[in-house]
């Protein structure tokens, strides 16, 4: 009996270290620390650069980072005004278009911009297609331009997953990083 007790336990030891192993391949994230955040700020959403074949996908995730923004409770957000094919001329790179952007953000009175960019946002190609999102997102100081926190992740989800829900989760996990000193 003692033998049988010392299997199972084995067992289930082996079984809950596979499956953690197994989880924990699904998504990578890499964060700063969190800076010190005034929580009832104006925030501003900036143009995320599109690094992906997908159509869009810059702005799907600045539409799911404003939403979860205002679940956390921070103060006013805006979002730059942008047009479908805006995204598809923005480069996050080119310097003399951040600058823009961050010159409107300073006429809105905001003092923290989130902008970031897309990575990946597709359904793997297979029997199974699981939707995979590749994000880096940026909290910047308006008035200087710095980066005062950067994060960045990946997340792959099972077949029946969204590719919007495994974005959400994604975008979720590194803004909560970003937010976890703002007072």
């Amino acid at each position: 009996m003692p033998h049988h007790r010392f299997l199972l336990q084995r067992r289930h030891a082996l079984v809950a270290g596979s499956l953690a192993l197994l989880l924990g391949a699904c998504s990578t994230i890499d964060r700063g620390q969190p800076p010190e955040l005034e929580r009832n700020a104006t925030w501003v959403v900036l143009p995320f650069a599109n690094h992906t074949e997908t159509p869009l996908a810059g702005n799907r995730a600045e539409a799911i980072a404003q939403a979860l923004l205002q679940t956390r409770g921070v103060g006013r957000i805006q979002r730059y005004p942008t047009s479908t094919q805006q995204e598809a001329l923005f480069d996050a790179g080119d310097a003399r278009r951040q600058q823009e952007v961050l010159a409107w953000a300073r006429e809105q009175k905001a003092r923290y911009a989130l902008t970031g960019a897309v990575d990946e946002w597709r359904y793997k190609v297979g029997v199974d297609g699981e939707p995979a999102a590749g994000v880096t997102l940026q909290i910047l100081d308006v008035a200087s331009g710095d980066t005062l926190w950067s994060g960045t992740g990946g997340k792959s989800g099972w077949s029946r997953e969204s590719l919007s829900g495994v974005a959400q989760k994604l975008i979720r996990d590194l803004l909560d990083a970003g937010l976890a000193r703002a007072r």
